[in-house]
C-alpha cells in the first residue's frame, strides 16, 4: 500500500475519533487501531504493528503478544483446528458444558466450525471443567487452549 493512503488513513483516525479502521486492497490489508492514549497503531500483513505514523522496514510478522492472565491449573485442551467456536449445537441450545460440570473421556464439549463443517471437539480426559476459555461464536486458531480440565 502507498504510503502516503496510510499516512491519510492515520490522519483519518486521529481527526474523526473512530475506534478502528481496516482496509483491504487485493492481498494487502491494514488494521489501524486507536490506543488508549489516543496514538494509533497500525497492523498490515507482511509487517511488524507500528506506532504513530512511522513506517517500518519490511520485515516477518510477529505475532502481537497480548497480556496473559494466569491459567488455570489442569489439563488443558487444545484447539486440533482454525474455526469458530460455539459451546452448543446449535443457537438456543444449552451449552454442551459449563464450568463447574463433571465429563467423561469422549465425551463432546464444543463444536468447531470450520469451512462450513461442524467438527464436534470431544473431551481426552474426564475430570471436573474448570475453565472455558473461549466465548461462544469466537474464532479460534490450531493450538489454542479452549478448556481447562481438572
Amino acid at each position: 500500500m502507498d504510503l502516503r493512503k496510510l499516512k491519510k488513513l492515520i490522519d483519518l483516525v486521529q481527526e474523526s475519533g473512530i475506534g478502528e479502521i481496516e482496509i483491504t486492497e487485493g492481498e494487502e490489508k491494514v488494521r489501524i487501531s486507536r490506543q488508549s492514549a489516543g496514538q494509533p497503531v497500525i497492523m498490515t500483513t507482511g509487517m511488524q504493528p507500528m506506532m504513530g505514523g512511522a513506517m517500518p522496514a519490511a520485515a516477518p510478522a510477529a505475532p502481537a503478544a497480548a497480556p496473559v492472565a494466569p491459567e488455570p491449573t489442569g489439563h488443558t485442551l487444545k484447539s486440533p483446528m482454525v474455526g469458530t467456536f460455539y459451546r452448543a449445537p446449535s443457537p438456543g441450545a444449552p451449552s454442551f458444558v459449563e464450568v463447574g460440570q463433571t465429563v467423561t473421556k469422549g465425551q463432546t464439549l464444543c463444536i468447531i466450525e470450520a469451512m462450513k463443517l461442524l467438527n464436534e471437539i470431544e473431551s481426552d480426559v474426564a475430570g471436573k471443567v474448570k475453565a472455558i476459555l473461549v466465548e461462544n461464536g469466537q474464532p479460534v486458531e490450531y493450538g489454542q487452549p479452549l478448556f481447562v480440565i481438572e
